[in-house]
């Protein structure tokens, strides 16, 4: 099948481009009705998905009374002219590419995180369509501009989806890397929809206020507000709710909430349990160890690992350790086994996982083993000697009193956060996009989920209370307490509220905003998890800086519901709602018309320097101005 394409796609190259005629019937004048005259016949070049290649001639009508209309600016008039509807489908405005050709580049690299050589490539090999690089970078922004405009041009429909859902929880959150290319995005909990994104030169209220107003203007007021506890957002959402006749729920992330609390409480023990790891060199002498294990058993491995299994099998001593080439096996394992703590956690990031203190564990479990073979004499020279030395790197770990003494105290402490965690019911891995509405709720269960929650932390603080030592040596326990209760007494107003009460019309009960911001978290990781798949950089701060803020909405095109509102229910349908857009304006495409309206103001995007600053500072004409300024004698007077 892919030959035969292949085949076609040659055939069609060779035959050159087709002659098109566009012969529309004769239009008659908007204004006047009277039948418009030809005022000239012209050819031009034509490129889509559906036709290829292909050089069209088409006539172009004018009205002969002198018919005129304002131009697209509205400050000037001119003469009424019409050109075929058919060609005005197909083509952007002044451009010989088609609307689809524009979608499917839009498509393959915000939706699907293609690189331009490939969608080049693509183009080429399926359509025989060839395009450069360069055109393929600038249709991709001309697509950004299409798809915001298209988003907006539908405000009123996704608002009444919205509305008809009994309203929409707004979440609020932005990204970025490295302080750079900071991307602001507003997203409808419920349905899953990026409604707005902007870049922001940092997260701050007097950038983050008027967004939240737009938005809210376009699509209709949210029913709650779910944000992190930044005090930027913050304060802008309650600015915002301040502003509405009927107030609406301001609330707290509940991973946010457990996290800052984290981080509060086990940094300090956590860092010092790393630096005593780096500064004893326990991981780098372990995977010194494995590796010359690995280049002493060099190709006999697979063998010796099958009498490692055939040992283990064997009715051998719980801790004997085999003889020969399994006994180095057995030593390597163990230090694998310490090396891979990582398996102890849940994949969640600290504070949630503590890596350091796993792997102290760890090291103290390896370490009785170790004690446990070493005092048989079991094996043979080469293993015992291998581990003698796998303990002397272990010991260090259990010898050494800074290790226990930090690991106790992060310990105690991990142990106040979990119980915080336990009484809140926070989960870090909700279902995936498609993920249906939540259920609408009867009073009763709606209130008993929350109230349980709420009952679980109150009584955890009571229980902290009474766990808090007044006076004494206990002082870590103390403060880690009073730190706990703190978080607590700020933030416990936006911690609960989540019960939304659905509107009479649409049969009454509530409906619970989810109470993490997991699910707009989890968007920013698999957009930035598409870059670095599309870039094969790990360091995003250029690619954020140059990615174009409506990237967000095309993550909006997986979503079923938003593409039967916008485009028809299919993404083939994306080409004709462009030129929808363009339809009555064809003497400027929308990116043109847009920069005239004077709509291309945009925030500064990194609160560092960026690359327009950066190439600026180091031009020849600054520095050399700076350095003259600084060897200059001139004396600065009073």
């Amino acid at each position: 099948m892919a030959a035969q394409q292949a085949a076609e796609q040659a055939r069609l190259r060779d035959l050159g481009e087709i002659l098109v005629d566009v012969q529309p019937p004769r239009r008659r004048c908007p204004k006047c009705k009277r039948s418009m005259h030809v005022r000239k016949t012209f050819g031009h070049r034509g490129v889509t998905l559906a036709h290829g290649s292909f050089h069209a001639r088409e006539a172009e009508y004018v009205c002969p009374h002198g018919c005129s209309e304002r131009t697209a600016d509205g400050r000037n008039r001119r003469s009424l002219v019409r050109r075929s509807p058919e060609t005005a489908s197909l083509l952007l405005p002044r451009s010989t590419i088609g609307y689809d050709v524009l979608a499917h580049v839009g498509v393959e690299r915000f939706v699907r995180f293609r690189r331009r050589d490939e969608i080049r490539e693509d183009l080429l090999a399926r359509w025989g369509i060839e395009l450069s690089t360069g055109e393929v970078s600038s249709l991709a922004k001309k697509f950004c501009v299409y798809l915001k405009a298209l988003h907006v041009s539908r405000a009123k429909a996704l608002g009444k989806a919205l509305a008809a859902d009994g309203g929409w929880p707004m979440h609020i959150d932005a990204t970025g890397e490295d302080g750079r290319g900071t991307l602001l995005v507003i997203y409808a909990g419920w349905r899953r929809w990026v409604m707005g994104s902007w870049k922001i030169p940092t997260e701050n209220a007097q950038a983050i206020l008027p967004r939240i107003r737009e938005t809210a203007q376009l699509f209709g007021a949210p029913c709650a507000v779910m944000r992190d506890l930044g005090r930027a957002v913050i304060d802008a959402a309650r600015t915002y709710i301040a502003s509405l006749a009927k107030p609406i729920p301001n609330l707290g992330c509940h991973m946010h909430f457990v996290r800052d609390v984290g981080k509060d409480l086990l940094s300090a023990s956590h860092d010092a349990l790393r630096e005593l790891f780096r500064q004893f060199k326990v991981v780098s002498r372990l995977r010194n160890l494995v590796r010359d294990l690995g280049r002493r058993l060099g190709g006999d491995m697979d063998d010796a690992r099958g009498e490692m299994d055939a040992w283990l099998r064997s009715d051998a001593h719980p801790y004997g350790l085999p003889a020969g080439r399994a006994g180095l096996v057995m030593v390597r394992g163990m230090a694998q086994w310490t090396l891979d703590w990582a398996d102890d956690g849940n994949d969640e990031g600290f504070p949630f996982d503590r890596p350091w203190l796993d792997l102290y564990r760890r090291c103290l479990k390896a370490c009785r083993a170790t004690e446990a073979y070493l005092t048989r004499q079991d094996g043979d020279r080469q293993g015992r000697r291998a581990l003698r030395q796998l303990f002397n790197i272990l010991v260090t770990v259990r010898s050494e009193v800074p290790f226990g003494r930090h690991a106790l105290v992060l310990a105690r402490r991990a142990k106040i956060l979990d119980d915080l965690r336990d009484a809140l019911r926070l989960t870090l891995k909700p279902n995936g996009r498609n993920e249906p509405l939540p259920a609408v709720l009867s009073p009763r269960q709606a209130a008993r989920e929350l109230q349980d929650i709420k009952a679980a932390v109150k009584r955890l603080a009571s229980s902290l209370r009474r766990q808090r030592p007044d006076r004494g040596p206990a002082s870590d326990l103390r403060a880690a307490i009073d730190l706990v209760l703190a978080h607590l007494d700020r933030h416990r107003a936006s911690l609960f509220g989540h019960l939304v009460r659905l509107p009479r019309s649409l049969g009454g009960g509530f409906r619970l905003v989810h109470r993490t911001n997991v699910a707009l978290e989890q968007f920013f990781c698999g957009i930035k998890r598409g870059e670095r798949h599309r870039s094969t950089r790990k360091n995003l701060a250029h690619d954020f800086e140059q990615l174009p803020p409506e990237a967000a909405l095309a993550r909006n095109l997986l979503c079923q519901d938003y593409l039967d509102i916008v485009c028809g229910g299919s993404l083939l349908g994306l080409p004709a709602a462009f030129a929808r857009l363009d339809a009555g304006h064809r003497d400027r495409a929308l990116p043109a018309r847009l920069l005239a309206a004077g709509d291309d103001a945009t925030d500064v995007v990194t609160s560092s320097m960026n690359t327009t600053d950066r190439r600026f500072v180091r031009t020849d004409a600054f520095t050399g101005r700076l350095y003259a300024a600084a060897a200059s004698r001139a004396l600065l007077l009073d």
